[in-house]
């Protein structure tokens, strides 16, 4: 007997990867043939991953639910199913304006969506997952969540309070990921800062990075989505002093100018911003830190660009992305707030500071010309292989394109030589 075919589509961020990989892994142990992003047609069920975060992400996941709800009436499919976080945020509004889709889930329905098509749930292998990133490197998603109360952010109307996993789930979660060839880990969560706090009543982050850390086969750890406020202090020396954990940060700031903060209700200052900074470049040496400006928020004057853009260029972060103001129904600046400034300035602010993050980050990769990095080999392209050090996260920063006179292997990791630079990639030749 033939097996029926499932396709999972996942758009939006990386959290909502692991729950499709958590959802292939079970959908396979039901003896269903799964694929993940492919293009194919004829599957017997389509799964869509939605994002809900900003106005172009859920325009992208409506626009992928009607290219599919088409599949479905050519007959190129036979199921059509939405899931992940644009179907928790407005399931009764899609249901009625794309009837086609045979049924909407939230984002923690994973039971019903494995019994919808008959397959028995196993919730003792809820942790195991199929993985569809290269396979020497996976995102651990630690947390769901969060209790931040940003006045721009939907996501905890989604994703509800902040729900941590135990260390122990977590270092069994990391075996299986080891044994399946992963070697560098991506942790991930809305805000790491509060891991811990709701089960062992502080922050537990140090003590599970560390304990991770221990399982044989990995070699890199990265942490993403740190927040300022409530910094969880006692990580930096597991930075500093820990191998496997990589010299890199990523976290996102907003803005920087106190009048924007104190509207964004992030509860922190510029003051103590720039203290926090200081802190971690003096207890880790070398710590790359990456960050995320969002500009446009109502009532950002131009004083206030003037300050965030000042502040970037004193700053010289190595990593840096900008996104313009969205406003999202259901927030608090959503609903007490004008949308004040035109798209046009939102976009022409964001393209000012990316044009400064484009000269700094150009500068700082010529200083590395001639310099020496360990890095991970992730793929081939023609002539060149791919590679990143250890300041570098995969699709989100820049690359190294490196020479060789013996072949590389995927995975494997390589000492180089830095040789040229551009504005984000470097190149470099293979020290053999």
């Amino acid at each position: 007997m033939e097996k029926k075919r499932v396709n999972v589509i996942t758009m939006g961020c990386s959290k909502n990867l692991v729950d499709s990989e958590v959802l292939l892994n079970q959908l396979e142990r039901g003896k269903f043939e799964v694929v993940h992003d492919s293009n194919e047609t004829g599957f017997d069920a389509v799964f869509v991953n939605t994002c809900g975060f900003i106005h172009d992400a859920k325009q992208e996941s409506i626009d992928m639910i009607l290219d599919y709800a088409e599949a479905k009436k050519r007959g190129d499919i036979n199921k059509l199913f939405v899931m992940g976080c644009l179907s928790e945020r407005y399931q009764k509004d899609l249901e009625t304006e794309i009837p086609e889709v045979d049924k909407y889930f939230g984002k923690f329905d994973m039971k019903a969506m494995v019994d919808e098509l008959k397959v028995t749930y196993q919730p003792e292998y809820i942790y195991e997952r199929k993985i569809t990133t290269p396979s020497h490197f996976a995102y651990l998603k630690i947390s769901e969540g969060c209790n931040r109360s940003c006045s721009f952010c939907a996501i905890p109307k989604m994703t509800g309070r902040h729900k941590s996993r135990t260390i122990e789930s977590l270092v069994k979660e990391t075996r299986y990921l080891a044994k399946k060839g992963v070697k560098e880990l991506l942790v991930i969560a809305q805000d790491l800062s509060y891991y811990g706090i709701d089960i062992y009543g502080k922050t537990q982050l140090a003590e599970l990075i560390n304990q991770v850390s221990e399982v044989d086969g990995i070699e890199w750890i990265r942490l993403h989505y740190l927040y300022p406020t409530k910094f969880p202090i006692d990580i930096l020396p597991v930075m500093r002093e820990n191998v496997k954990v990589c010299n890199y940060l990523d976290m996102p700031l907003q803005h920087i100018a106190n009048p924007v903060l104190k509207r964004m209700m992030r509860h922190v200052t510029r003051e103590e911003t720039e203290t926090l900074i200081k802190k971690i470049k003096q207890e880790v040496p070398g710590v790359v830190i990456r960050t995320t400006m969002l500009v446009g928020f109502p009532g950002e004057t131009d004083a206030d660009v003037e300050e965030l853009k000042q502040f970037i260029r004193d700053m010289k972060f190595e990593r840096l992305g900008v996104f313009p103001y969205s406003q999202e129904e259901g927030t608090y600046a959503g609903d007490k707030f004008a949308d004040d400034l035109s798209e046009k300035i939102k976009q022409n602010r964001a393209n000012e500071i990316m044009e400064i993050q484009q000269q700094i980050s150009a500068e700082l990769n010529q200083q590395k010309i001639g310099e020496t990095f360990k890095v991970i080999i992730d793929k081939k392209e023609g002539e060149f292989f791919i590679g990143r050090t250890e300041f570098d996260s995969p699709e989100v920063d820049g690359e190294v394109l490196i020479t060789s006179e013996k072949g590389l292997k995927i995975g494997d990791f390589v000492e180089v030589k830095i040789t040229g630079a551009e504005d984000y990639d470097l190149y470099a030749e293979a020290i053999i």
